[in-house]
């Protein structure tokens, strides 16, 4: 997961034990933070996801969890199952902290393509959203979350 790194995404690792407090320190100064309700991480003070979408634009930062991870590409699966929300949830909010098992993470694209349920909805990250225009300026955060932080939690 250490190429998700090259797409300006911040990855950490840690223990199982560490879980909770890694997610308060990816959060930072995130006041307003929605969690799905099935997630099993600990997160104070979390809100459960109830929004409508123009909510969700309110809410500073959201934890979820992930279906796979790709190490060759540094992409980060959700197939929207459980720990993971529905897929307003991860893309609205500017701060998208999500957290991966390393028993997750796989090597490449046709592994992952294995691993998931082709019925299931799937959004796969590469980074935070960032867009070019004509010119190569890049735009981050304009159909997805600005900030993206992969926890990856090792035994």
């Amino acid at each position: 997961m250490a190429r998700v790194a090259d797409y300006r995404a911040t990855v950490t690792r840690c223990a199982a034990a560490e879980v909770a407090a890694t997610i308060r320190a990816a959060l930072g100064d995130a006041r307003r933070v929605v969690v799905p309700d099935d997630l099993p991480y600990l997160v104070d003070d979390a809100l459960i996801d109830d929004f409508s979408p123009s909510e969700l634009d309110t809410v500073d930062a959201v934890v979820t969890a992930a279906a796979v991870g790709i190490a060759v590409t540094g992409t980060i699966v959700l197939d929207h199952g459980p720990g993971q929300g529905r897929r307003a949830l991860s893309l609205v909010p500017d701060r998208h902290v999500c957290v991966v098992r390393e028993d997750q993470i796989v090597a490449g694209v046709p592994e992952a393509v294995a691993w998931l349920d082709p019925l299931r909805p799937q959004t796969w990250i590469s980074g935070p959203s960032a867009t070019s225009d004509i010119e190569l300026n890049r735009v981050e955060g304009v159909h997805g979350p600005r900030q993206l932080h992969v926890i990856v939690v090792g035994p």
